[in-house]
């Protein structure tokens, strides 16, 4: 089945408009969704409006996720953008059974041992959240500004690498998108190549 064909039959699942399972493009609205986060509550999408929303693809046992965690600089993101006002959604679209997946007390756990700093962490063990916007790797960040157009989709950085190292040399793309967003300015590179582990879908 192509990635379209599942983002059509997953969104039909979660009782989304066909219509709106396109590929995300930066400059159109986000697409919508409803998702339930690791202690159980609803978050819509569309009820946060009016706020800039950032979505982070995460998978606790992918290496690419790792290094920014145990380096710190995703909290640091984190921390340095809900301080603008910014809701920071984590994803976690692995399915049962396949790396990274975790139910609502493990996410938790997670997030507490790494001192991250999300908002919610939704719990998308069908894919539909991941689908919809297209995601392919972990970690992998979508910026979406207050009037909820779709700004930044991309990698966290510049440098393909699991070196912490490589850090300090690489061009910071998701922080500068989220800092443009916030003031009101372009973004210098909309839309850049993620890296990462691959987000572990399920097979149907």
């Amino acid at each position: 089945m192509s990635s379209r064909m599942a983002r059509v039959a997953l969104g039909l699942l979660a009782g989304l408009p066909a219509w709106s399972l396109a590929a995300p493009q930066v400059g159109q609205p986000a697409p919508d969704f409803t998702g339930t986060d690791s202690n159980g509550q609803t978050v819509h999408l569309s009820d946060l409006k009016g706020k800039v929303v950032v979505l982070e693809w995460t998978n606790d046992g992918c290496p690419f996720v790792g290094k920014w965690y145990s380096s710190g600089a995703m909290q640091a993101l984190q921390r340095d953008a809900r301080a603008k006002g910014v809701v920071w959604l984590t994803v976690v679209s692995s399915a049962p059974g396949e790396q990274g997946y975790v139910d609502g007390p493990r996410a938790n756990q997670d997030t507490r041992s790494r001192n991250a700093m999300p908002n919610n962490v939704l719990l998308d063990p069908r894919g539909t959240i991941g689908h919809l916007y297209d995601a392919k790797t972990t970690p992998e960040i979508a910026v979406i500004k207050a009037d909820g157009t779709l700004a930044y989709l991309g990698g966290a950085d510049s440098i393909a690498s699991t070196d912490v190292a490589d850090m300090a040399r690489a061009e910071p793309y998701a922080r500068e998108a989220i800092e443009a967003v916030v003031a009101g300015q372009p973004v210098s590179h909309p839309v850049t190549r993620p890296y990462g582990c691959s987000v572990k879908y399920g097979s149907s």
